[in-house]
C-alpha cells in the first residue's frame, strides 16, 4: 500500500481531480495566491496564472489570495507593498482572471481567516513545523533568521485554504508538504471537534518550470525574468542583454548551454513549438537570430494581455473596487467559517 503522502498517490489524486473538473467543476473550490514582493513575470504566467484562468472558465469556484502578510515572513520592510498589490491585481485582470467569477483578496483585510491560526496552531507540533522542507528552503534563500511567522507559514497557508473550504490547490511537486500539513490540520480538527473542513488535495501542475533567460531559475533578483507589465521595447532590451555563448550554431542543451537553452524554452512556450525544432530552424543564425525570434514570440503572445493591462493602469479606481469587493466577499466567507469553528469548539457565548 503506497504511503498517502507519496508523490505517486498525490499524482493519482491529481489526475482524478482533472477528470472530475471536466465533469463536475462546481464541486471544486480552488485557492491559490502570490506574495506581492514585485512584478509578476512569465514564469508566474505559464506556471500558475494561465491555469487559474482555465479553472475559472471551466466553472470551478476560484479564489486568488494576495498574501501581503506573508511578505514579512522573510522581509524587513513593506515599503512598496501597496504599489505591488495594485500591480498584481492589474496583472491578474489582464491575464483573464474575472472578478465576477474569481474572488481576489488580501490577507491583511480578512481578520476572521487569520484568526483560524489560533486553533490550528494547537493541532500541530513544533517538530512538524520545523520538518517542512519549504520553510527551510525559504529561510536559506532569504538569508533571514527564522521568524515565528516563517515557522508557522504552512499553518497560515492552511488557514488560507480552509477558510473558504478549499478542496483543491494547484501546486508544483515541491509544495506538496504544505498540502499534507493542511490535510493533517483539517483531519485533526474534524476528529477533535466535529466535521467542519473538507479533504484537501493537490492539483499538480503539468507545466514544466520555465527557466530564466540565463537558464537559471526565473527570479526577480537575478534580473533574468520578463515581467508581464513590461512594454515590447523593454522586453526586447531585456532579451538583447541576456547572456548566451560564443558558439554560432544554435542547439538546445540546458546542461552545457544554459543561456541559449533558456531563450529557446521561452520561445517554445510562447509559440507551442519544441525547443529543438526552433534551434534547428535558426541553426547557424547565431544568438542574434535567436534573440530576434524570442523577442517576436514573447511580444506576439503578450500583446493582447499588455493592451488590456494598459487599460487597468489608467483606471486605478476600478482596480481598487475589484479588491474592495473581493475583500468584502472574503470577509463574509471567513466570518461564516469562523462561526462554524466556534460552534464546533463550544465557544459560542
Amino acid at each position: 500500500m503506497p504511503n498517502e503522502n507519496s508523490y505517486e498517490v498525490a499524482l493519482q489524486k491529481s489526475n482524478a481531480i482533472r477528470e472530475g473538473l471536466a465533469k463536475t467543476p462546481e464541486k471544486f473550490t480552488m485557492l491559490t495566491g502570490d506574495r506581492p514582493t514585485g512584478r509578476l513575470h512569465l514564469g508566474h504566467y505559464f506556471g500558475t496564472l494561465k491555469g487559474r484562468v482555465e479553472l475559472q472558465d471551466m466553472g470551478a469556484k476560484t479564489n486568488v489570495l494576495i498574501a501581503d502578510y506573508q511578505v514579512i515572513t522573510d522581509r524587513d520592510t513593506t515599503e512598496h507593498i501597496q504599489d505591488n498589490v495594485y500591480n498584481m491585481v492589474m496583472d491578474y485582470l489582464a491575464c483573464g482572471i474575472d472578478p465576477d467569477k474569481t474572488m481576489i483578496y488580501t490577507h491583511s483585510a480578512v481578520p476572521a481567516a487569520n484568526q483560524l491560526m489560533l486553533p490550528f496552531l494547537s493541532l500541530v507540533s513544533e517538530a512538524e513545523l520545523a520538518r517542512n522542507p519549504t520553510v527551510k528552503a525559504e529561510m536559506e534563500a532569504s538569508g533571514h533568521e527564522l521568524t515565528g511567522l516563517l515557522l508557522t507559514y504552512p499553518v497560515h497557508q492552511a488557514c488560507d485554504i480552509l477558510f473558504c473550504k478549499g478542496n483543491v490547490v494547484p501546486v508544483g511537486r515541491d509544495q506538496l508538504p504544505h498540502i499534507e500539513l493542511t490535510r493533517t490540520i483539517a483531519r485533526r480538527f474534524n476528529n477533535r471537534y466535529g466535521k467542519v473542513f473538507p479533504e484537501v488535495d493537490a492539483l499538480l501542475s503539468e507545466t514544466p518550470l520555465l527557466p530564466g533567460l540565463d537558464g537559471r531559475k526565473m527570479s526577480k533578483s537575478y534580473g533574468n525574468a520578463i515581467n508581464i507589465s513590461m512594454t515590447a521595447e523593454e522586453t526586447a532590451k531585456r532579451i538583447k542583454k541576456s547572456q548566451t555563448d560564443s558558439e554560432r550554431m544554435i542547439t538546445f542543451d540546458p546542461e552545457n548551454r544554459p543561456g541559449v537553452s533558456g531563450l529557446l524554452s521561452t520561445a517554445a512556450i510562447c509559440t507551442g513549438r519544441s525547443e529543438v525544432e526552433i534551434a534547428e530552424e535558426i541553426g547557424m543564425g547565431g544568438s542574434g537570430q535567436l534573440k530576434k525570434y524570442v523577442t517576436e514570440a514573447v511580444n506576439g503572445y503578450f500583446a493582447p494581455i499588455r493592451e488590456r493591462r494598459q487599460r487597468y493602469e489608467n483606471d486605478l479606481d476600478y482596480v481598487k473596487d475589484v479588491l474592495h469587493e473581493g475583500n468584502r466577499r472574503a470577509n463574509e466567507i471567513a466570518e461564516q467559517t469562523l462561526a462554524e469553528v466556534r460552534d464546533a469548539m463550544g465557544m459560542v457565548y
